[in-house]
């Protein structure tokens, strides 16, 4: 089936969706060898599939899995890339980080190993829209794992994760993916390495034919940052990204970092954060519209993506879908004003007097 095409300021969401109390205590479960990876394989489905139909019954333009195959935003990958040793696969509770390690360099294999390409074709399955798909870059990886002589640098070891994900992303494409995030939840903490970080994702969308976004927040651990700050430490650096968007947080931090995207002349796509995820407060559409409008200032509307601040995970499903339809109606709003500005701009001149005036032309006092 053909997808229509985007409209102005489409709407998506960064990544992750509201876990249902229920799957949270299944992935325990699974942890505490009390239901099978068959069994939690089948519910992951089930979950995902409930996840893209509230995204869509809200009116979001390009959708994602949920994120909900995965426990966090580490472990999932670290489990699956070939040399990095998890030497006990047990957890307490399944949001848990695994300790990780690496005792000799990862092998320089080619070839796609984490199957993201498969879960990306199950996605592809159930919706007609566009869909996002992300997955957590290789500085942020790279900070869970205990690096026990394998590497003189920590920097190679970035580098070799970030060759690993690059396999990945072309058994994306190649799957059909047309939109992939990379996303670095932990750089904003060790804000000295943003050239590190710069360079392996360049290694990831290196020769990657998509569209590529990079996500970068505070942290979202239970609904809280991990730091705080401004975005200044991005500037100049990530000017070298080979990415098409950004994608930040705005919404929870306020708007006032917009003003980096005129100081730097940023000629890309900003992925504007408006929904706040670490409040269950629901936004009312109108501050959305607020928020887009004040962006409108800074970045033009062809290059403007309206999202939340971040992912969604830790919110009631009542809340995650509520703050999804006041986002899609003060994007609505937004629409309408720069519709009606086009018509009026594009009006003959005598048109234009009649609408400034009330009357027609020739007719006033």
């Amino acid at each position: 089936m053909a997808r229509k095409r985007q409209p102005v300021l489409p709407t998506t969401v960064v990544g992750s969706y509201s876990v249902p109390e229920w799957l949270e205590r299944l992935k325990t479960d699974y942890y505490q060898r009390r239901i099978s990876g068959q069994h939690l394989a089948e519910i992951h489905e089930i979950a995902i599939k409930a996840a893209i139909k509230d995204q869509e019954r809200a009116g979001i333009d390009i959708v994602s899995d949920g994120e909900l195959r995965r426990d966090n935003d580490v472990d999932y990958f670290l489990a699956r890339i070939p040399g990095v040793l998890v030497p006990h696969h047990a957890k307490t509770y399944y949001f848990d980080y695994y300790e990780a390690e690496v005792t000799r360099p990862l092998p320089e294999d080619p070839e796609p190993s984490l199957g993201l390409a498969d879960d990306f074709a199950f996605t592809r399955g159930q919706t007609d829209r566009p869909i996002k798909f992300s997955f957590t870059g290789p500085f942020s990886l790279s900070r869970r794992i205990t690096d026990t002589g394998a590497y003189k640098d920590q920097a190679d070891l970035v580098r070799a994760i970030a060759r690993r994900l690059g396999a990945e992303a072309r058994a994306l494409v190649a799957a059909g993916a047309e939109l992939l995030q990379i996303d670095e939840p932990f750089l904003a903490g060790y804000r000295e390495d943003v050239e590190l970080a710069v360079e392996a994702v360049n290694i990831v969308t290196d020769g990657v034919a998509a569209t590529w976004a990079l996500h970068v927040c505070y942290g979202n651990r239970y609904a809280r940052p991990l730091w705080e700050g401004h975005y200044d430490f991005l500037f100049p650096a990530v000017q070298a990204a080979k990415v098409d968007q950004l994608v930040l947080e705005f919404a929870r931090r306020g708007l006032d970092d917009l003003r980096l995207f005129r100081a730097y002349e940023w000629d890309r796509s900003l992925g504007l954060g408006v929904v706040d995820v670490k409040s269950a407060e629901v936004e009312t559409p109108e501050l959305i519209a607020r928020r887009i409008r004040r962006a409108l200032e800074y970045v033009p509307a062809e290059r403007l993506v309206i999202n939340p601040d971040c992912g969604l995970r830790h919110q009631p499903a009542e809340v995650a879908r509520a703050k999804l339809r006041a986002m899609v109606a003060g994007t609505e709003q937004v629409r309408q004003e720069l519709a009606a500005e086009a018509r009026k701009a594009s009006a003959p001149p005598d048109d234009r007097q009649r609408s400034a005036t009330g009357a027609p032309a020739g007719q006033r006092a």
